[in-house]
């Protein structure tokens, strides 16, 4: 009896929780009626894990069944001399946090082992021995002791909830099926448990092949952050040897111009002193001329000094003292001048290959970050932009961040940068280089929402001033009825409803610009894809009436 009350648990399969009927065990180690692990298991073919519903275990493929024949022959044995033998003597087991207290202790509380699903009490070790050895309680189902048995009552009849309503998709008890439930869908608890379980099963393995896909996304995603890792650390010696040599080579350069300089310095000092030297043995040759001419005239030998008074008084002529010009052999001035325009020349080389050297980098980049999808996601690359009164059209008035067209012109100053033909206007902000987000709100007839670059035309009404008609610029035309993206000579009409709140989102590293209806969801309208080579600029243009109107949301 002992014996029996000791494999009690052993013998029950967890499923149909009863006593083990052709009893086999899967690789884990559990064991289960052949009926009733099968049937957990028939599920879709395209579903290939099977798992324990015990340990939840997979396996794949999906293991063969075989029969325990040691369990068969213990079932056997057991059923001769009885299922519900009495277990051995009780032992007492107080009640720790969190156990299930016995219902029947009446002094210091213990700890349940079981519950009865019929009696819908626990009971300790004590307390239990009733139904192994009182014949009708022999029959009571017993499960681990558990705290939730008024779950598994009915609220109106108190009765066990034995049946699964499929109208009313909840749990009911047998009196139910003859009152409230009584056309009803209904099935046994225990069959729609079972039908539940290969739905589960099935969702289970949907989940553990997006696991398992998701594994393959992270190892790839891990390779490719090690070989960013790898190329950037190459890169990164490939530029310090490139930007070395490229140093060296103007180090080079500036020796050559100082030599140069220095050369040019000797051969001007020499020719320097060279005429400095002859001009100083010219004036010694003059002084003792003159000191002659002044030694003759105090003489008073009067044939004397008409003798020496001819070969003296013969005046210096050009080849005694030749002409002689100081000016500069070469202008330092001019070297120091050409010097600044080749450093601004090289600033700027430097800038504009840099500037695709970034766009090169984010581009090939294989980690970009996705574009946001939610709008709080957008609002993180938030930008303020303000409206450029330099470039309003004479039509358009501005108040506050909202610019109206009016049917009277407005005698703004003359500015270059100011539309003459078109009713539109730029934002001062030139975008480049990383994301923007913003959203702009019109209303009337119409209206134009855009970016383009900063040069292009401002007068006359061709199709190089407007936004969206060239290539400079990407403009997306609303109206009441539907929204049209335009560019160049193409114009793309998009299926979709008016949308009077558009957001407009730039990442001009990844060359692109999508337009959203913002509600409350995020619409893409429109996504544009290419190569950005200057600052972009937001425009609006209001082209169909009188009161039109187009404002800059501001974004909290």
């Amino acid at each position: 009896m002992a014996e029996a009350g000791v494999f009690q648990d052993q013998i029950s399969c967890s499923v149909c929780l009863d006593t083990l009927k052709d009893p086999v065990t899967i690789p884990c180690g559990h064991s289960y009626c052949l009926d009733c692990i099968k049937s957990c298991w028939d599920q879709d073919d395209s579903i290939s894990i099977c798992s324990c519903p015990q340990c939840r275990e997979t396996f794949t493929p999906r293991p063969v069944l075989r029969r325990n024949i040691m369990l068969v022959e213990l079932v056997e044995r057991l059923t001769k001399t009885g299922l519900n033998t009495p277990p051995p003597p009780p032992v007492h087991s107080p009640a720790g946090p969190g156990d299930v207290l016995c219902d029947f202790c009446t002094e210091e509380k213990t700890r349940a082992v079981k519950s009865c699903l019929v009696c819908l009490a626990s009971y300790c070790q004590s307390h239990l021995q009733p139904h192994y050895e009182v014949a009708p309680l022999k029959k009571h189902k017993l499960v681990d002791a558990t705290g939730r048995l008024d779950d598994v009552l009915c609220p109106n009849h108190q009765k066990l909830l034995e049946v699964y309503c499929h109208t009313d998709q909840k749990c009911i008890c047998l009196l139910c099926t003859m009152d409230d439930h009584k056309s009803h869908n209904t099935v046994s608890a225990a069959a729609e448990r079972a039908e539940k379980q290969k739905q589960l099963g099935k969702t289970r393995g949907q989940y553990q092949q997006r696991v398992e896909q998701r594994e393959k996304e992270l190892k790839t995603l891990r390779q490719a952050v090690e070989s960013l890792k790898s190329s950037a650390q190459t890169a990164v010696q490939d530029s310090e040897r490139i930007f070395t040599e490229l140093i060296r080579s103007i180090d080079r350069r500036r020796c050559e111009v100082t030599q140069m300089i220095r050369a040019q310095e000797t051969a001007a000092v020499s020719q320097a002193e060279r005429l400095i030297e002859r001009l100083e043995k010219e004036i010694a040759e003059l002084r003792t001329r003159d000191a002659d001419l002044k030694q003759l005239s105090l003489t008073e030998d009067h044939v004397h000094f008409l003798q020496k008074c001819q070969s003296l008084c013969a005046p210096p002529g050009a080849a005694d003292s030749p002409n002689i010009t100081v000016s500069p052999l070469f202008s330092l001035e001019a070297v120091g001048k050409a010097v600044t325009e080749l450093k601004e020349r090289l600033e700027d080389v430097c800038q504009g290959e840099l500037v695709k050297i970034s766009q090169t980098v984010k581009r090939d980049s294989s980690l970009q970050d996705p574009e946001p999808r939610t709008r709080a996601e957008f609002l993180q690359y938030s930008c303020e932009l303000t409206l450029d009164p330099n470039t309003m059209h004479r039509r358009l008035i501005q108040q506050g961040r909202t610019v109206t067209v009016s049917g009277d012109t407005q005698s703004y100053p003359d500015h270059p940068e100011r539309f003459q033909g078109w009713s539109q206007v730029l934002c001062r902000e030139g975008l480049s280089g990383t994301r923007f987000y913003w959203e702009a709100e019109w209303s009337g007839r119409g209206a134009a929402i855009g970016v383009r670059y900063r040069g292009i035309s401002r007068e006359g009404q061709g199709a190089d001033c407007r936004l969206g008609f060239n290539d400079k610029s990407w403009s997306l035309e609303c109206s009441g009825y539907s929204c049209s993206l335009r560019h160049n000579k193409e114009k793309t009409v998009i299926s979709t409803g008016a949308a009077h709140r558009i957001g407009v989102f730039v990442d001009h590293g990844a060359g692109t610009v999508s337009f959203y209806s913002v509600s409350d969801t995020m619409t893409l309208l429109h996504r544009v894809q290419t190569t950005f080579t200057d600052k972009l600029y937001p425009g609006f243009g209001l082209y169909w009436g009188n009161g039109d109107s187009v404002t800059l949301c501001q974004l909290e």
